[in-house]
């Protein structure tokens, strides 16, 4: 135990020296603060630049509370994992084509640790960075929108937050297996290409690890398909597991090719 603290402190300091503590709540807030006020002044700003006839009318939906947080959620779905993905991707792989990993690898440490400090640390970074994202989308909601309550926004971010650390999961295992570029493209193809593809034809299936990010906005009304989510969540946590002993697995197989 005293080993992981260790690392854990290795990790935290490594990603202040990186900035990476810094810049990615940065880029969630920023985010989570532009989309309600956007979607707020969305019809003064296509009145004042969209060049309509003089007395036409165009007739904006009422955007209620829950929608900007669903649509919220929507631009994480690409930005953010897009930022997980190019933060994070190098995490394993860039320390074994640096050599920094060799540092660790002559110490009496084990690889289980060794993965473990690195899933804990980027799921705090994520994690927290995401929830201040909806956090300062929330405050501005309630002022320019409806008040959403809170146990039914918890609900929601805490239900997407288990898609994230799937998310993080898959970035940092592909990681200890596979070089950097490889682990950038993999990663887009789990994360993004087969959200899209669940999206498209997803109808056929209704339990996945990619229908989290669909069932999270049930939390603002009631849960139609129970049985469904809760599988989603089992499978879920089932592949966090999986993917967790797969990373400490090839971070200890792929040691032999760190550059000295």
């Amino acid at each position: 135990m005293s080993n992981l603290n260790v690392l854990l402190r290795k990790e935290w300091r490594e990603n202040i020296r990186s900035f990476k503590l810094y810049w990615i709540p940065i880029v969630f807030i920023i985010f989570g603060a532009l989309e309600p006020i956007t979607n707020h002044y969305l019809p003064e700003i296509m009145k004042s630049i969209g060049n309509l006839p003089e007395g036409s009318e165009f007739a904006w939906p009422e955007f209620r509370g829950e929608d900007i947080f669903v649509s919220l959620m929507s631009q994480y779905q690409m930005i953010g994992i897009l930022v997980i993905i190019l933060a994070f991707m190098g995490s394993i792989s860039g320390e074994r084509k640096n050599g920094t990993a060799t540092l660790l690898y002559v110490r009496p440490m084990s690889f289980g640790q060794y993965f473990l400090s690195k899933w804990i640390v980027v799921n705090g970074i994520v994690l927290g960075s995401v929830w201040l994202g909806f956090l300062a989308a929330w405050y501005y909601i309630r002022i320019l929108f409806n008040s959403v309550a809170a146990g039914e926004v918890f609900a929601f971010v805490g239900i997407y937050s288990l898609w994230l650390v799937f998310a993080v999961t898959v970035v940092l295992a592909l990681s200890a297996w596979l070089p950097t570029g490889a682990v950038a493209g993999l990663s887009i193809l789990v994360l993004i290409v087969f959200q899209i593809i669940d999206g498209v034809v997803g109808t056929y299936w209704t339990v996945s690890p990619w229908k989290l990010s669909a069932y999270a906005p049930n939390a603002f009304g009631t849960f139609a398909e129970q049985s469904a989510y809760w599988m989603s969540v089992g499978l879920t946590v089932a592949l966090i597991a999986l993917l967790v002993l797969f990373g400490m697995y090839m971070a200890k197989r792929n040691a032999a090719k760190t550059l000295v």
